[in-house]
């Protein structure tokens, strides 16, 4: 299936690889707790703090991976004027990447999800309840008239286009449109990862819903090869695409090529996974700097589920290395892959 050879070549190719990511920049922000007692006033549970972190998430996770895997990013987006805006601001350029060009919005939060978790001296660190900060109304004209000029005037520039769609109103139908429009006339990768509607995305070179947003999709569940294979055509037909992967969490990830091609792709990780946030960000952004940099689609996805097994064993949102990647390759059983 694949080689060490043809495994390094590939991962030593994302340094030189030039992305841009578009899409809903959210803070994800992890509070922790340890817990004391039980509070006299509610029965709810009293957590003494003990640290708050933030790193990015959705599309800013995309973004991330990438650049942990050493790609040249650039994101596109939309902040609120606000502190969490800063904060997101400083720990994506912390990681490398470019948010020179990013649209404020002084109208709307910047999209932030805190995820409360406590611990105790006898249990592990488990999350508790999350709190949404965020706006789903779309843009405003002027606003999506700066965000299609800075993808008129970055898209040139760029090996492939990764939109990243958490339905937060950034992704409006005239910058969507914009998007696909200007990489089609300059000949650029675009990859997906979106939820909702897919057939707004025509013609891309792969999107990659979960299988629940599949099933949404194209409207029955899938239970079996057969309803999976369907699912994979039906997407294929409505989205025009190239190819389209369905994530199956501990069932690997099933790839369908407008060829007429199936793969599907086993989990590598069944027995360590410990949080699987932000693991869908994971595989879009190793599989878009794998594309881009010329690999095929199985290639591509299995580099995307070896990144997807490696952060799904960590707590929170996460990254890998192209370093980690390959020692991870190099211990992994030859039943998965040929030496």
């Amino acid at each position: 299936m694949m080689n060490a050879k043809t495994l390094s070549r590939i991962l030593q190719g994302f340094s030189k690889t030039r992305v841009l990511v578009l899409g809903d920049l959210i803070a994800d922000e992890f509070l922790n707790g340890e817990v004391t007692r039980i509070s006299r006033e509610a029965p709810v549970l009293i957590l003494r703090h003990r640290a708050t972190d933030v790193v990015p998430g959705g599309a800013a996770n995309a973004a991330a991976n990438m650049a942990s895997l050493g790609g040249r990013v650039e994101a596109v987006g939309v902040f609120g004027e606000d502190g969490s805006a800063e904060t997101l601001a400083q720990v994506m350029l912390e990681r490398g990447i470019d948010t020179s060009n990013v649209v404020i919005d002084p109208d709307r939060p910047t999209t932030t999800k805190t995820r409360i978790s406590a611990s105790s001296q006898q249990s592990v660190t488990q999350q508790i309840v999350r709190v949404d900060r965020e706006s789903h109304e779309p843009l405003s004209e002027d606003l999506e008239a700066a965000v299609i000029a800075v993808l008129e005037e970055r898209i040139p520039e760029i090996d492939g286009l990764l939109i990243s769609d958490y339905g937060n109103g950034v992704l409006t139908p005239r910058i969507v449109a914009a998007a696909l429009d200007l990489a089609r006339r300059h000949g650029k990768l675009v990859t997906v990862d979106a939820q909702g509607d897919l057939s707004v995305f025509k013609g891309v070179a792969a999107l990659t819903p979960n299988q629940p947003e599949a099933e949404e999709v194209v409207g029955f569940p899938i239970v079996d090869q057969d309803s999976l294979k369907r699912a994979g055509r039906r997407l294929l037909e409505l989205t025009e695409a190239q190819a389209v992967l369905i994530t199956r969490g501990g069932n690997g990830i099933a790839v369908f090529e407008a060829s007429g091609e199936i793969n599907q792709i086993p989990a590598f990780n069944r027995t360590e996974v410990f949080d699987v946030t932000g693991a869908g960000d994971t595989v879009v952004g190793t599989l878009t700097l794998a594309l881009a940099g010329g690999a095929s689609y199985v290639e591509a996805t299995i580099l995307a589920n070896l990144a997807a097994s490696i952060v799904v064993r960590r707590f929170g949102t996460s990254t890998t290395t192209v370093e980690e990647m390959e020692r991870t390759f190099a211990a992994m059983s030859e039943e998965v892959f040929e030496r």
